[in-house]
């Protein structure tokens, strides 16, 4: 074993530190500037992309996504839905040089109402059923898909309206079941809904880009977290129409509103990729939609380690350039330990 040190400025606060990790004979870290490891708050180590539509991934290829991660310097991965005879085996067994997984199992969407291949449908009279299934196979999280356009054959129906999955009492019955059992719920949201569902008591608001004041106020006072995965809205889209466009610029209008409100009323903001981001990206969004670098780095770093109860002080991940003044600069660290293993 290996004791490696670093001695620098210290992330996200920026004060002079000294920090270690591991055990051994001393061993000095590259890099000027050190945090204690990002995470990833909303990934689907199970899912890709082809062609702009999720498919379903296998156990190599979610290991070989948890080595990628890891080397961009990610310490621990929320999967927030996918295979779960894959993700909840990699919760239980964390491997030495990988990203910890703290993994919700399934998704939870009723039949035709999220992307087909990649879910089994879940209907309303078998979700408590479900949920206690999932539990008793150690998930910790439970995915709520809220709102869903209506799918055909050939995935969502182009220009169909967002409809709720499931009715009012269902998921207050799937949350109080969650909660029971000390798990917490993470919804899909891209609706009005999201309101309904803070007040039902999700845990963590996932996209939310209608998110208003008034329910950030209520998630904050219960200190819930909101990961807006801006990534995953990809690029301004060259050929789209000016009602698109608009639908855009309004989207980024509210969500710049809305995330430093967020952090006043004591919101956890979070970083995800989601099926096409990266945590860097994230973060550079973050700063694009209203928080500050430091805001922005903490919602990759601490507020995400404070919200899911990461404890572990022997991750560090250093770079040589300062991200606070180049966030990009996050995916390419000078090194990286995770749980005392340099990896990087």
């Amino acid at each position: 074993m290996t004791r490696w040190v670093f001695d620098g400025i210290g992330l996200p606060t920026g004060e002079q530190v000294h920090v270690e990790a591991g055990s051994g004979a001393a061993e000095t870290l590259p890099g000027r500037f050190v945090l204690p490891g990002l995470v990833d708050s909303h990934c689907h180590l199970t899912v890709g992309v082809q062609e702009r539509t999720p498919v379903p991934l296998d156990e190599a290829a979610a290991r070989a996504m948890l080595d990628d991660l890891g080397q961009a310097g990610v310490r621990a991965v929320r999967d927030v839905g996918g295979d779960r005879s894959i993700t909840l085996k990699l919760a239980a067994n964390p491997e030495e040089g990988r990203p910890l997984v703290l993994a919700a199992g399934r998704f939870f969407a009723p039949e035709a109402s999220y992307f087909n291949g990649i879910y089994e449908p879940v209907p309303a009279e078998h979700l408590v059923t479900a949920v206690e299934a999932e539990l008793d196979a150690g998930a910790t999280w439970i995915k709520l898909v809220a709102d869903f356009p209506p799918v055909g054959p050939d995935g969502p129906i182009p220009g169909s309206p967002m409809t709720p999955n499931y009715e009012p009492d269902a998921v207050d019955q799937l949350i109080a079941t969650a909660h029971a059992r000390g798990a917490r719920v993470a919804a899909h949201v891209q609706t009005g809904l999201v309101s309904e569902l803070i007040r039902a008591g999700i845990d963590s608001v996932e996209h939310g880009e209608v998110v208003t004041a008034e329910d950030l106020q209520t998630l904050g006072a219960r200190g819930g977290g909101w990961t807006p995965t801006l990534s995953a809205y990809g690029p301004p889209d060259p050929n789209a129409t000016p009602q698109q466009a608009e639908r855009r610029r309004l989207r980024t209008e509210h969500m710049t509103e809305m995330l430093p409100l967020a952090r006043q009323y004591g919101v956890h903001v979070l970083t995800g990729s989601d099926m096409i981001g990266t945590v860097a990206g994230e973060v550079d969004q973050l700063v694009k939609h209203g928080l500050t670098v430091t805001q922005a780095i903490e919602a990759a770093t601490t507020s995400a380690a404070t919200f899911l109860g990461l404890t572990t002080t022997d991750d560090l991940v250093t770079y040589d350039v300062d991200p606070r003044d180049h966030p990009d600069i996050l995916a390419t660290p000078a090194a990286v330990v995770l749980r005392g293993h340099r990896i990087r």
